[in-house]
């Protein structure tokens, strides 16, 4: 008897036991996870690229004397802004005044004798017609007479030597601008043309940037305007934006002058010329910059978030997307530049898409997600 109410136990608890492993087979399917999502829309972009650049001088003169002699005075302060035929160095002048004397009474001189030679050879064609004097006076007389117009001409010339000598003591700016450190001092002797420069004058208001940019990075923009991906307006320069060394935005714009024609063999790229107002001069000669400049402006723009950018085992950008029945797919994307926080994607995405935000985290290709339109729903739209 004991024996069969044992029986009877154990094969109640088996029946017992038997739903609760079923129940443990079969778990609850879990409930979808809450993510943010963004709906792509097509937008008109404008497409920068980001290049390195130093800035230059609009205008650079070494000043340098045309005449020698004593320098006797410097007649600014190193650093200053002068202004274009400002004196500023004084070469003494005394030698020059006394040159200047001489050619005067040199051609006061030829002059004379220019009316002395005048007054014979009038006599003399009159004797002539009077057959009072031969031919051959008559023919001397008119020589002279040439001569000594021609001697006047040269004295002419040699006073405005002179003169022009002589304004050349005082050395002048060629251009406007601010001047560098003085290379002589005062009682220094100068010779003309010497190859020493007396001072640097630079002119940097408006100021060059010079830009590089790779070659094939040129082709591509081409292309890209040739087929229509790209839009840029012929009648407008490109406008370009500066990040200084400090990473900071320089206030004002600027715009492309021109690109040269030859690509440099070393490096394989091509200089771009832009040039931008200076009026506080914060900008200086030599000057490491990035310029950001606009290459155009594309119509069918995607913009994603590079937050939303993901990379594959391979190091491709991908990013999951919820299509129509609530379900992750995951898109491998191809993107051709960053534009702010955002990514240009020109495959792998189509408008309508809904790329996920938030909760990149707790998803995989295949889950089921309860998408929530996210407030950048605007962006690229």
């Amino acid at each position: 008897m004991p024996l069969l109410a044992f029986a009877l136990a154990m094969l109640a608890a088996g029946c017992n036991e038997a739903p609760s492993r079923a129940t443990a087979a079969q778990p609850a399917t879990p409930p979808p996870v809450a993510v943010t999502v963004m709906t792509l829309r097509r937008a008109e972009v404008p497409v920068t690229t980001l290049l390195p650049g130093r800035t230059a001088p609009l205008r650079v003169a070494e000043v340098r004397p045309q005449v020698g002699g004593l320098l006797q005075q410097r007649l600014f302060t190193e650093g200053e802004q002068v202004a274009a035929g400002q004196p500023l160095f004084q070469i003494a002048a005394a030698p020059f005044e006394a040159a200047v004397q001489r050619a005067e009474a040199a051609l006061a001189r030829a002059e004379a004798a220019e009316r002395a030679a005048t007054g014979t050879a009038n006599r003399y064609r009159t004797l002539a017609r009077a057959q009072a004097v031969s031919e051959q006076n008559l023919e001397n007389a008119e020589a002279t007479l040439r001569q000594t117009r021609a001697d006047v001409a040269s004295a002419r010339a040699a006073l405005e030597t002179a003169r022009i000598d002589l304004g050349y003591t005082e050395v002048k700016s060629p251009i406007a601008g601010r001047t560098g450190r003085a290379n002589v001092t005062v009682g220094a002797l100068v010779t003309g043309s010497q190859a020493a420069p007396l001072v640097t004058v630079a002119q940097f208001d408006p100021i060059y940037v010079d830009l590089t940019q790779p070659s094939a990075r040129l082709l591509q923009q081409r292309r890209d305007v040739e087929s229509g991906a790209l839009r840029r307006d012929s009648a407008d320069r490109a406008v370009v934006r500066l990040l200084l060394e400090d990473g900071s935005e320089y206030p004002h714009a600027g715009e492309v002058q021109f690109s040269e024609v030859i690509v440099d063999q070393g490096t394989g790229s091509v200089t771009l010329r832009a040039i931008f107002p200076n009026p506080d001069q914060m900008l200086l000669p030599g000057m490491f910059v990035r310029a950001r400049v606009e290459e155009g402006i594309t119509d069918q723009a995607l913009l994603v978030p590079q937050r939303a950018v993901l990379r594959t085992p391979r190091g491709e950008p991908m990013a999951f997307v919820v299509n129509g029945e609530g379900v992750v797919e995951q898109r491998v994307l191809r993107a051709s530049r960053a534009v702010g926080n955002d990514w240009l994607v020109t495959s792998g995405l189509n408008p309508g898409d809904r790329v996920v935000l938030e909760g990149l985290q707790r998803i995989r290709a295949g889950a089921r997600v309860q998408p929530t339109e996210g407030p950048l729903a605007a962006v690229g739209g």
